[in-house]
C-alpha cells in the first residue's frame, strides 16, 4: 500500500487538509470522525478535501503513512550513522520508544489495531510505513557497520527485527493492554540500555561500545 495505490491527488492545500485530518482522527477516533469535521478543522471546503481524498479510509491511510515517514526521516537526521554502534543503536532506540510512547503513537496504534479486521488496508499501510521502514533503515545501518567490522551479523534483517523487539520490552505490552500509558525517562532508559547491551553482547565486536 502506498500513496499511488490510494488514488491521492496532491494540491495547494493538501498539507493543510492532512494536518486537519490528523487532529480530527486523534481527537475523535476513526469511527466518529467524518469528512465534514476534517474540512472544518482544515479550513478547506469539502469539495477540495474530496478532490484530494476519495473517502475517509484513504485519508486515514495517508495520515498514518505521512506520520510514519516523518518519524523515520527525523530518526535518520538525528542519528550520526558514522558513530559507534552503541551510540547509533541507543539513538535509534530512544526515537523508537519516544514515538511508541507518545500520545500520537499510542492513539494511532490503537486505531490501526481496532480497525485492522474490517479495514485490512489500514493494517497493511501501518505495517509498511512503520515497522517495515524501521526494519529497512536499521538493516541498512547494520549492514554498513558489519562491513566496517564494527558488528558481526550474518542476517541483518533478522537482527534489525530482534533489536526492535528488544526495544519493546516491558513497554509495548503495557501500552497494548492499557496497563500504562505514561513512562518516566528512567523507565525508558532502563529498556534502552538493556536493549543495546543485549544486542551488542550477541553481535558486537571489540570497540562496538
Amino acid at each position: 500500500m502506498n500513496l499511488q495505490n490510494t488514488n491521492i491527488r496532491k494540491g495547494r492545500k493538501f498539507d493543510q487538509a492532512l494536518q486537519g485530518a490528523r487532529e480530527v482522527f486523534l481527537a475523535e477516533g476513526f469511527d466518529a470522525a467524518n469528512m465534514d469535521h476534517v474540512a472544518k478543522a482544515s479550513g478547506v471546503s469539502k469539495a477540495t478535501l474530496y478532490s484530494y481524498f476519495p473517502d475517509k479510509e484513504s485519508l486515514f491511510i495517508v495520515v498514518v503513512q505521512s506520520e510514519c515517514a516523518l518519524q523515520a526521516d527525523l530518526a535518520m537526521q538525528q542519528i550520526d550513522q558514522g558513530a559507534k554502534p552503541a551510540v547509533v543503536l541507543r539513538g535509534a532506540a530512544r526515537h523508537l520508544l519516544g514515538f511508541m510512547t507518545s500520545d500520537f503513537g499510542q492513539r494511532m496504534f490503537r486505531m490501526c489495531i481496532s480497525e485492522a479486521e474490517r479495514f485490512p488496508e489500514l493494517g497493511e499501510a501501518f505495517y509498511e510505513s512503520g515497522p517495515l521502514v524501521v526494519r529497512q533503515k536499521l538493516s541498512e545501518y547494520l549492514e554498513a557497520a558489519t562491513a566496517r567490522g564494527e558488528l558481526d551479523i550474518a542476517d541483518v534483517t533478522m537482527a534489525a527485527d530482534q533489536f526492535a523487539e528488544l526495544c519493546k520490552a516491558d513497554v509495548f505490552a503495557k501500552i497494548l493492554f492499557g496497563v500504562q500509558t505514561s513512562f518516566a525517562a528512567e523507565e525508558l532508559s532502563r529498556v534502552i540500555d538493556a536493549a543495546v547491551s543485549t544486542f551488542l553482547a550477541r553481535y558486537g565486536v571489540n570497540g562496538a561500545a
